[in-house]
């Protein structure tokens, strides 16, 4: 999706480039060694360190976003956030 289709959906890229960095920037303390890599866009990686071959756990947020103009559009809701 284009720049312009989001800001038609009501999705302030720019807002949400700084709240993410804000958030990375809460967050920094909370890095351990275990830490793979910085606040990305969905999710964060840690190693699993006991009992398994070179395990990586990905933990994952993601909200509906522009998802709930197409359920507008379709008259569907029952589909969003799944």
């Amino acid at each position: 999706m284009t720049d312009s289709r989001y800001a038609r959906a009501g999705v302030d890229l720019a807002q949400a480039d700084d709240a993410k960095a804000r958030i990375g920037r809460l967050v920094a303390g909370t890095a351990t060694p275990l830490t793979l890599g910085a606040v990305g866009a969905f999710g964060g990686m840690v190693r699993v360190p006991a009992g398994m071959r070179e395990p990586v756990l990905v933990m994952s947020t993601d909200g509906v976003g522009t998802k709930v103009l197409l359920a507008q559009q379709s008259g569907r809701y029952d589909t969003v956030g799944e």
